[in-house]
């Protein structure tokens, strides 16, 4: 009987080690998706170009500085790749960023699979959706890194989804690309504010230019790093009538049945 006693408190006390351990394991300073839009109104030159600026960005000596500076030194990364309602892509899953080498390792992997290619619109709201599902419970930072070039147009309401996702205690940041948006009002960046990005010290960082993309790619993911509450919106409030949060989903209408059944925004 004191063997077996002997044995039994050996097995409950190195499972509780190990548990702890998993426990330690799975704290980090920061769990972040990035989500980047692959539909169709992004062409293959830009999309090659948000490729390149993210694993540039994830290379460099600053991010592996970043995640040192960090109080554990450590962060979880995954990359999505997203476009209309039900078309998102998990490109590289979870990995453990802890060292130089394993920002190396992500970003090779990361090149090493082929861009997707989505035609179904572009869903916001779906992204953020599919993104805030691969988070795991715990006490650790939460956030989403959101790109895109276009409105949400398909695939429920954002604003809706936006809160839902911030009620989780997920952070939104955003990227809109300026380089060919779509013509709505207000400008795509305006919309991001107001419409998609939440949470303590969300903000957004407009991307103006295709010659600036990869430095507003390694700007961004730096002060995501490096900041636990950031310093609110990059674009100010402005005296103006409020977003309409709808305006893609109505321009999407309006061109499928007047003009292009098969447009993707």
């Amino acid at each position: 009987m004191a063997v077996r006693l002997v044995v039994l408190c050996f097995i409950f006390l190195a499972g509780s080690a190990f548990a702890q351990g998993v426990v330690r394991e799975a704290t980090v300073d920061l769990d972040l998706v990035l989500a980047v839009d692959v539909s169709g109104s992004i062409d293959t030159r830009e999309s090659a170009l948000q490729r390149q600026g993210y694993l540039a960005a994830i290379r460099s000596p600053e991010f592996a500085a970043a995640v040192r500076a960090g109080s554990l030194g450590k962060i979880r990364l995954a990359y999505v790749e997203w476009a209309g309602d039900g078309a998102q892509q998990l490109t590289v899953p979870w990995r453990m960023i802890d060292t130089p080498e394993a920002a190396q390792a992500f970003a090779n992997e990361l090149a090493l699979q082929p861009a997707a290619r989505f035609r179904r619109g572009t869903s916001i709201s779906s992204a953020l959706r599919f993104s805030a599902g691969l988070f795991e419970d715990g006490g650790i930072r939460r956030v989403i890194d959101i790109s895109g070039d276009g409105p949400n147009n398909v695939g429920g309401n954002v604003t809706l989804t936006r809160d839902a996702v911030v009620a989780q205690g997920i952070v939104i940041n955003g990227l809109p690309l300026l380089l060919s948006p779509a013509q709505i009002l207000p400008p795509l960046d305006r919309y991001f504010v107001d419409c998609v990005i939440g949470g303590e010290g969300a903000f957004v960082l407009p991307v103006t230019s295709v010659d600036n993309l990869g430095e507003a790619i390694r700007m961004k993911l730096l002060r995501e790093l490096l900041s636990t509450n950031g310093s609110g919106n990059v674009i100010p409030a402005a005296a103006e009538p409020p977003t309409d949060c709808l305006a893609g989903e109505k321009e999407r209408a309006r061109r499928t049945d007047q003009y292009y059944p098969e447009l993707d925004k």
